[in-house]
Protein backbone atom coordinates (compact mmCIF):
# COMPACT_ATOMS: atom_id res chain seq x y z
CA UNK A 1 0.00 0.00 0.00
CA UNK A 2 1.49 3.49 -0.81
CA UNK A 3 -0.23 7.04 0.05
CA UNK A 4 -2.31 9.01 -2.74
CA UNK A 5 -1.81 12.54 -2.99
CA UNK A 6 -3.48 15.14 -5.23
CA UNK A 7 -1.62 17.84 -5.50
CA UNK A 8 -2.97 21.11 -6.47
CA UNK A 9 -2.40 24.68 -6.98
CA UNK A 10 -2.89 28.14 -7.92
CA UNK A 11 -6.99 27.84 -8.02
CA UNK A 12 -7.18 31.23 -8.08
CA UNK A 13 -10.98 31.26 -7.11
CA UNK A 14 -12.08 34.45 -8.85
CA UNK A 15 -10.59 33.42 -11.81
CA UNK A 16 -10.97 29.55 -11.60
CA UNK A 17 -12.00 26.68 -14.44
CA UNK A 18 -15.26 25.48 -13.48
CA UNK A 19 -14.11 22.75 -15.80
CA UNK A 20 -11.18 21.87 -14.01
CA UNK A 21 -12.22 21.97 -10.66
CA UNK A 22 -15.05 19.49 -11.34
CA UNK A 23 -12.87 17.50 -13.02
CA UNK A 24 -10.38 17.39 -10.02
CA UNK A 25 -13.20 17.10 -7.65
CA UNK A 26 -15.07 14.04 -9.60
CA UNK A 27 -11.45 11.98 -9.64
CA UNK A 28 -11.59 12.85 -5.76
CA UNK A 29 -14.68 11.11 -5.31
CA UNK A 30 -13.91 8.38 -7.74
CA UNK A 31 -10.23 7.36 -6.15
CA UNK A 32 -10.28 8.74 -2.82
CA UNK A 33 -7.02 10.30 -2.12
CA UNK A 34 -5.57 10.02 1.08
CA UNK A 35 -5.00 14.25 1.01
CA UNK A 36 -5.47 16.77 -1.36
CA UNK A 37 -2.29 19.35 -0.72
CA UNK A 38 -2.88 22.70 -2.12
CA UNK A 39 0.32 25.10 -2.79
CA UNK A 40 -1.14 28.39 -2.72
CA UNK A 41 -2.87 30.92 -4.58
CA UNK A 42 -6.32 29.75 -3.65
CA UNK A 43 -7.74 32.82 -4.54
CA UNK A 44 -6.85 36.13 -6.88
CA UNK A 45 -7.35 38.70 -5.00
CA UNK A 46 -8.42 37.45 -1.40
CA UNK A 47 -11.32 38.67 -1.47
CA UNK A 48 -13.98 37.34 1.25
CA UNK A 49 -16.24 36.18 -1.80
CA UNK A 50 -12.84 34.01 -2.94
CA UNK A 51 -12.38 32.70 0.23
CA UNK A 52 -15.88 31.50 0.61
CA UNK A 53 -15.95 29.92 -2.39
CA UNK A 54 -12.72 28.20 -1.99
CA UNK A 55 -13.91 26.72 1.61
CA UNK A 56 -17.40 25.62 -0.59
CA UNK A 57 -15.28 23.97 -2.86
CA UNK A 58 -12.53 22.27 -0.58
CA UNK A 59 -15.31 21.41 2.45
CA UNK A 60 -17.19 19.53 -0.54
CA UNK A 61 -13.70 16.97 -1.33
CA UNK A 62 -14.69 14.66 1.95
CA UNK A 63 -10.95 13.99 2.32
CA UNK A 64 -8.10 15.63 4.15
CA UNK A 65 -6.85 18.92 3.03
CA UNK A 66 -3.29 20.23 3.16
CA UNK A 67 -2.97 24.10 2.61
CA UNK A 68 -0.10 26.57 2.05
CA UNK A 69 -0.70 30.14 1.26
CA UNK A 70 0.32 31.94 -2.28
CA UNK A 71 1.39 35.43 -2.84
CA UNK A 72 -2.20 36.21 -4.53
CA UNK A 73 -3.93 35.09 -0.99
CA UNK A 74 -2.85 38.06 1.27
CA UNK A 75 -4.93 40.93 0.98
CA UNK A 76 -5.05 42.85 -2.08
CA UNK A 77 -7.80 45.97 -1.22
CA UNK A 78 -6.98 46.35 2.29
CA UNK A 79 -3.02 47.78 2.68
CA UNK A 80 -3.91 47.27 6.60
CA UNK A 81 -4.71 44.19 6.48
CA UNK A 82 -2.26 42.86 4.52
CA UNK A 83 0.56 44.71 6.59
CA UNK A 84 -1.00 44.02 10.29
CA UNK A 85 -2.18 40.55 9.58
CA UNK A 86 -1.65 39.19 5.93
CA UNK A 87 -2.29 35.35 6.39
CA UNK A 88 -5.68 36.08 8.71
CA UNK A 89 -8.48 35.38 6.22
CA UNK A 90 -5.97 31.66 5.05
CA UNK A 91 -5.61 31.22 8.42
CA UNK A 92 -9.34 31.20 8.44
CA UNK A 93 -9.67 28.98 5.45
CA UNK A 94 -7.28 25.96 6.85
CA UNK A 95 -9.16 26.11 10.10
CA UNK A 96 -12.17 25.45 7.99
CA UNK A 97 -11.27 22.85 6.23
CA UNK A 98 -8.11 21.45 7.27
CA UNK A 99 -8.32 18.37 9.89
CA UNK A 100 -4.63 17.76 9.69
CA UNK A 101 -3.14 14.59 7.98
CA UNK A 102 -1.20 11.72 9.10
CA UNK A 103 0.11 8.99 7.03
CA UNK A 104 2.33 5.92 7.70
CA UNK A 105 4.23 6.96 4.61
CA UNK A 106 4.80 10.56 3.89
CA UNK A 107 5.10 13.23 5.92
CA UNK A 108 4.38 16.81 4.68
CA UNK A 109 6.59 20.02 6.02
CA UNK A 110 5.64 23.25 5.06
CA UNK A 111 7.93 26.01 3.88
CA UNK A 112 6.62 29.77 3.74
CA UNK A 113 7.53 31.48 0.47
CA UNK A 114 5.28 33.99 0.50
CA UNK A 115 5.67 37.66 2.67
CA UNK A 116 3.85 41.08 3.32
CA UNK A 117 6.22 43.13 1.26
CA UNK A 118 9.50 43.01 -0.58
CA UNK A 119 11.93 45.52 -1.83
CA UNK A 120 11.19 44.79 -5.10
CA UNK A 121 8.41 44.73 -8.14
CA UNK A 122 7.01 43.30 -8.57
CA UNK A 123 5.89 41.33 -5.20
CA UNK A 124 4.43 38.04 -6.47
CA UNK A 125 7.72 36.19 -6.83
CA UNK A 126 9.33 33.98 -3.48
CA UNK A 127 11.53 35.18 -0.83
CA UNK A 128 12.89 32.57 1.82
CA UNK A 129 12.74 34.18 5.45
CA UNK A 130 15.58 33.14 8.02
CA UNK A 131 12.94 32.20 10.30
CA UNK A 132 10.77 30.66 8.00
CA UNK A 133 13.83 28.45 6.75
CA UNK A 134 14.49 28.18 10.37
CA UNK A 135 10.83 26.85 11.19
CA UNK A 136 11.32 24.26 8.24
CA UNK A 137 14.70 23.00 9.16
CA UNK A 138 13.52 22.65 12.88
CA UNK A 139 11.18 20.40 12.17
CA UNK A 140 13.16 18.55 9.54
CA UNK A 141 15.74 18.01 12.30
CA UNK A 142 12.61 16.59 14.54
CA UNK A 143 12.24 13.90 11.58
CA UNK A 144 15.73 12.34 11.89
CA UNK A 145 15.37 8.63 11.39
CA UNK A 146 12.05 8.68 10.77
CA UNK A 147 11.22 5.87 7.99
CA UNK A 148 8.44 7.96 6.01
CA UNK A 149 9.31 9.93 2.71
CA UNK A 150 9.54 13.57 3.42
CA UNK A 151 8.41 16.40 1.55
CA UNK A 152 8.38 20.00 1.77
CA UNK A 153 5.62 22.26 0.35
CA UNK A 154 5.39 24.98 -0.54
CA UNK A 155 4.20 28.02 -3.26
CA UNK A 156 7.22 29.46 -4.89
CA UNK A 157 9.53 27.00 -6.38
CA UNK A 158 13.31 27.27 -4.80
CA UNK A 159 15.21 27.46 -7.90
CA UNK A 160 14.39 29.30 -10.56
CA UNK A 161 14.01 27.72 -14.24
CA UNK A 162 17.43 27.94 -15.47
CA UNK A 163 20.72 27.35 -13.35
CA UNK A 164 22.48 29.84 -15.30
CA UNK A 165 19.30 33.11 -14.95
CA UNK A 166 18.49 34.86 -11.81
CA UNK A 167 16.69 33.18 -9.38
CA UNK A 168 13.18 35.08 -9.04
CA UNK A 169 13.23 33.22 -5.48
CA UNK A 170 15.26 35.20 -2.89
CA UNK A 171 17.16 33.12 -0.55
CA UNK A 172 15.59 30.06 -2.66
CA UNK A 173 19.57 28.58 -3.73
CA UNK A 174 20.66 28.42 -0.08
CA UNK A 175 16.98 27.17 1.40
CA UNK A 176 17.32 24.52 -1.07
CA UNK A 177 20.90 23.14 0.05
CA UNK A 178 19.96 23.44 3.23
CA UNK A 179 16.58 21.42 2.72
CA UNK A 180 18.23 19.00 0.64
CA UNK A 181 20.91 18.50 3.36
CA UNK A 182 18.86 18.20 6.09
CA UNK A 183 17.09 14.75 4.33
CA UNK A 184 14.02 16.15 2.33
CA UNK A 185 13.61 13.76 -0.63
CA UNK A 186 11.37 16.14 -2.49
CA UNK A 187 9.52 19.51 -2.59
CA UNK A 188 6.47 20.11 -4.01
CA UNK A 189 5.46 23.77 -4.79
CA UNK A 190 3.22 25.98 -7.68
CA UNK A 191 3.19 29.67 -9.01
CA UNK A 192 4.67 29.43 -12.33
CA UNK A 193 1.47 27.78 -13.76
CA UNK A 194 3.63 24.73 -15.41
CA UNK A 195 3.94 21.55 -14.42
CA UNK A 196 7.70 19.83 -13.75
CA UNK A 197 9.12 16.75 -12.21
CA UNK A 198 12.83 16.35 -12.19
CA UNK A 199 15.70 16.51 -9.87
CA UNK A 200 17.92 19.78 -8.95
CA UNK A 201 20.92 20.55 -7.16
CA UNK A 202 22.93 23.42 -5.27
CA UNK A 203 25.87 23.64 -3.65
CA UNK A 204 26.18 19.97 -3.71
CA UNK A 205 23.53 18.89 -2.66
CA UNK A 206 20.15 17.30 -5.07
CA UNK A 207 16.41 17.21 -4.23
CA UNK A 208 13.44 16.30 -6.46
CA UNK A 209 10.94 19.14 -7.59
CA UNK A 210 7.70 18.71 -8.29
CA UNK A 211 5.34 21.04 -9.64
CA UNK A 212 1.72 21.14 -10.98
CA UNK A 213 -0.26 23.75 -13.20
CA UNK A 214 -3.10 26.17 -12.67
CA UNK A 215 -6.84 25.20 -12.14
CA UNK A 216 -7.62 28.87 -13.20
CA UNK A 217 -8.19 30.54 -16.61
CA UNK A 218 -4.83 32.10 -16.06
CA UNK A 219 -3.00 29.87 -18.16
CA UNK A 220 0.85 30.24 -19.06
CA UNK A 221 2.92 29.09 -22.00
CA UNK A 222 0.19 26.61 -23.89
CA UNK A 223 0.09 24.89 -20.94
CA UNK A 224 -3.63 23.51 -19.80
CA UNK A 225 -5.07 23.05 -16.48
CA UNK A 226 -3.48 20.26 -14.92
CA UNK A 227 -3.28 18.52 -11.20
CA UNK A 228 -0.60 15.65 -10.56
CA UNK A 229 -1.21 12.42 -8.14
CA UNK A 230 1.38 11.35 -6.15
CA UNK A 231 1.85 8.22 -4.56
CA UNK A 232 4.17 7.90 -1.81
CA UNK A 233 6.13 4.85 0.11
CA UNK A 234 8.71 4.93 3.11
CA UNK A 235 12.16 5.80 2.42
CA UNK A 236 11.68 8.54 -0.61
CA UNK A 237 9.83 6.25 -3.22
CA UNK A 238 7.69 8.87 -4.53
CA UNK A 239 5.51 8.12 -8.12
CA UNK A 240 3.75 10.80 -9.80
CA UNK A 241 1.63 11.19 -12.53
CA UNK A 242 0.43 14.48 -14.43
CA UNK A 243 -3.12 14.70 -15.29
CA UNK A 244 -4.74 16.78 -17.81
CA UNK A 245 -7.66 18.63 -17.79
CA UNK A 246 -9.69 17.25 -20.72
CA UNK A 247 -7.43 14.03 -21.10
CA UNK A 248 -7.07 10.75 -19.08
CA UNK A 249 -3.53 11.32 -18.11
CA UNK A 250 0.28 12.17 -18.54
CA UNK A 251 3.38 10.69 -16.88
Amino acid sequence: MTTRLFHISDVHFGVEDRAALDAVAAAVAAERPDAVVCTGDLTQRAKHSEYAAAQSWFAALGVPVVLEPGNHDMPYYNPWERFTDPFRRFERLRAAVSGGFESPDVVLVPLRTTVRVQSRIPWSDGVVKASALRSTLMQLEALKGDPRTIIVIAHHPLLGPDVSAHNPTIGGDAAFAQIAAAGAHAMITGHVHMPFDETRRSAGHAMRTIGTGTLSTRLRHDAPPSWRVIDCAPGGVIETHLRLIGTPSAS
